[in-house]
């Protein structure tokens, strides 16, 4: 196990433009005309294909109502809120699963993303991905509605916000046998029904799980949603905080999602050392789509609060030894950011 700094995650990439080169390009966007770019997309489609070294896209404070996506060919992007506060730079679509497109069909879960990333080694900083979609429109029966997707390896998400109801924050990998490393940190994601999901191998640490209610008021969910490929991490939450506005012993911790019906599938998700409110079940794992959260991997490590609970056969625990390779730097497997 390697031991891992708390602090100044940057992507290993970032480390090496340091050393080697001089400044990265930085490409302004601002919805006043007062930027290079009045469009997050616009900033992302100048960046040159292949481009090897990093390109910072600075955001001044505003809302911006657009879809982005960062396609495979464009690697080591930042983008970053100007302010340093995530509340002032706010990306926001309202695209769901069942949202015709223009040229026929619906969008589908992944396609209904604000913000889609699926080029290794990007970092978002100090700026919050939103989908607004109103789950009580009645002309839409697949309410699934991304905030963000990822899609990618190396992915740095610090201070961000990931806001929504049902599907929010989408951590997944380009495919089920390749790795995406993600690193969510210092931020906020909220939702409701399987909110933090995906294949991804993520670390959610120092964050708050923000629990809501659905749009009709009633109160109940599952926070994590893993289908993470077997021999490979799933989702590992730690001092972290899961809370919110919301009826006591609502909220499941997770259920496996084995996508597609995939039985070869070993979902993971774990938390440890983080402050579960009252909203947490006392069972806190349970089934989906026929299969039992027993037969995967769910389990939990010195968690505190109203809803944290002793192991038992419907909680298990790891031991101080199991615990020990189930930290960042494990989690990270050899990359290092600096």
């Amino acid at each position: 196990m390697i031991a891992v700094p708390a602090t100044g995650w940057l992507g290993d990439s970032g480390r090496a433009h340091a050393a080697g080169s001089a400044a990265a390009a930085t490409l302004v966007v601002a919805k006043d005309g007062s930027g290079q770019y009045t469009t997050v997309q616009a900033a992302v489609n100048a960046v040159p294909a292949n481009n090897s070294s990093a390109v910072t896209i600075s955001v001044k404070p505003g809302t911006y109502r657009e879809t982005v996506k960062i396609p495979s060919n464009k690697p080591h992007i930042r983008l970053v809120g100007s302010t340093g506060n995530k509340s002032d730079v706010t990306i926001v679509y309202n695209n769901a699963s069942g949202t015709p497109k223009p040229g026929g069909g619906t969008y589908g879960t992944s396609g209904s993303a604000t913000v889609a990333v699926e080029a290794d080694d990007f970092q978002a900083r100090h700026l919050q991905f939103v989908n607004d979609f109103n789950e009580a429109n009645t002309s839409i029966t697949d309410k699934q509605a991304v905030a963000l997707r990822t899609a990618a390896d190396k992915i740095v998400l610090d201070n961000i916000g990931a806001v929504g109801d049902q599907d929010t924050l989408l951590l997944d990998s380009a495919s089920k046998t390749t790795v995406g490393r993600v690193y969510v940190n210092n931020s906020v994601i909220q939702g409701n029904v399987d909110f933090v999901f995906g294949r991804a191998s993520a670390v959610i640490n120092k964050s708050t799980i923000r629990l809501v209610k659905r749009y009709d008021g009633s109160s109940g969910g599952y926070v994590a949603a893993p289908s993470t490929a077997a021999g490979k991490k799933g989702f590992l939450f730690i001092d972290s905080t899961i809370s919110g506005d919301v009826t006591n012993r609502s909220f499941y911790l997770g259920r496996p999602w084995h996508a597609g019906g995939d039985a070869s599938l070993d979902p993971q998700t774990v938390v440890r050392n983080t402050n579960l409110s009252a909203a947490v079940k006392t069972t806190p794992w349970t089934d989906m789509s026929g299969f039992s959260w027993k037969d995967d991997r769910f389990a939990e490590y010195k968690n505190t609060g109203a809803g944290s609970g002793a192991a038992s056969g419907d909680r298990p625990q790891l031991t101080d030894a199991q615990a020990a390779d189930y930290e960042i730097a494990d989690w990270l497997a050899g990359w290092q950011p600096s």
